[in-house]
């Protein structure tokens, strides 16, 4: 789906699963500043957009999702993750309750398979389960944002700013309003910096919650069975994940970034030598400079120096080993 605002001065398409929306508008170090200062939004319309209605919508996900949602707060955010029936992440959803219906924007692209599979688990339950990603599309305000939000507009308020299921139709009105417009590269930039696993780009067919973190924020360890929920179980009390999530600062000298896939080894070891990880989003950060998201193998030493690719890296943990 093409975003209208891509015909604004300036903007540049993504590619890859952000094609759709922006990837910048000419400027991506002044739009990571403009989204430090809480000003701008970032056009997300490109996302899923589910919603699952009727009286038993929040005990009913609370069965098939990893997160307590059963007593869930109107207006409360949280996140949460479908899984396999051996505990490998399937999708990622980003929630909200406005009382009478649970809103979630998810990977673009994702939310036909996310409702197949909703669908086939409905049973006796009074549940609606909707795409409305053809009604309504995903904007993100920055933490510290003033821009006034349309009356009636549903709002997942998280420490990292706001997003706003607005009216498709809206869209371009909303824009005109809201501030300088700022590409997705520049959120991308952030949610690096701040560690946060995105699905499709920090997780492959086997990944599992604990190797990117998620265990707390997307996975409540304290609730009742969900599909996947024995290997969760196993991996916290009686083992650790095969892999870990790291940060990585980059050596600035280089001219290009490490692509996504690309492979990681010692530094201390021959340029054959074993494959110990590989980059899952590289970014350049206005104050931070070159930096990645990279899964390593457990057994990496926290201390040890890397080389992805050809360009030096230094690591800081994400995942304790």
């Amino acid at each position: 789906m093409k975003s209208p605002l891509l015909s604004l001065p300036g903007a540049v398409p993504a590619e890859g699963p952000d094609e759709g929306v922006a990837a910048h508008y000419g400027d991506l170090f002044r739009e990571q500043r403009a989204l430090a200062d809480g000003t701008g939004f970032v056009d997300l319309s490109h996302r899923g957009v589910v919603t699952v209605s009727g009286e038993d919508r929040l005990s009913w996900l609370h069965l098939l999702l990893t997160q307590h949602v059963s007593e869930l707060p109107t207006g409360q955010a949280t996140e949460a993750l479908v899984l396999s029936a051996h505990g490998h992440i399937e999708h990622a959803l980003y929630l909200v309750d406005d009382g009478s219906t649970v809103w979630a924007h998810v990977e673009p692209g994702t939310q036909d398979a996310l409702i197949a599979y909703l669908e086939s688990m409905k049973f006796f339950y009074q549940v609606e389960v909707a795409d409305r990603t053809d009604e309504f599309a995903v904007v993100h305000l920055p933490a510290g944002s003033i821009a006034e939000v349309p009356e009636g507009v549903v709002v997942r308020e998280t420490p990292y700013g706001r997003d706003l299921f607005l009216p498709r139709a809206d869209l371009e009105s909303f824009a005109e309003k809201a501030g300088p417009p700022v590409g997705i590269l520049a959120l991308e930039a952030f949610r690096v910096e701040q560690h946060r696993p995105r699905l499709g780009f920090e997780t492959d067919h086997r990944t599992i919650p604990h190797e990117l973190g998620w265990i707390g924020t997307a996975v409540h360890l304290q609730k009742g069975c969900y599909r996947g929920q024995e290997t969760v179980a196993r991996v916290q009390n009686l083992g650790k994940p095969p892999r870990r999530l790291v940060f990585l600062h980059l050596d600035g000298s280089e001219v290009h970034l490490p692509t996504p896939g690309t492979e990681i080894r010692l530094a201390d070891e021959d340029p054959d030598g074993r494959k110990i990880g590989f980059i899952t989003t590289s970014v350049r950060h206005h104050e931070l400079g070159p930096v990645a998201l990279a899964l390593v193998k457990r057994n990496v030493p926290v201390d040890a120096r890397l080389v992805a690719g050809e360009t030096a890296a230094a690591q800081e943990t994400v995942v304790e080993p």
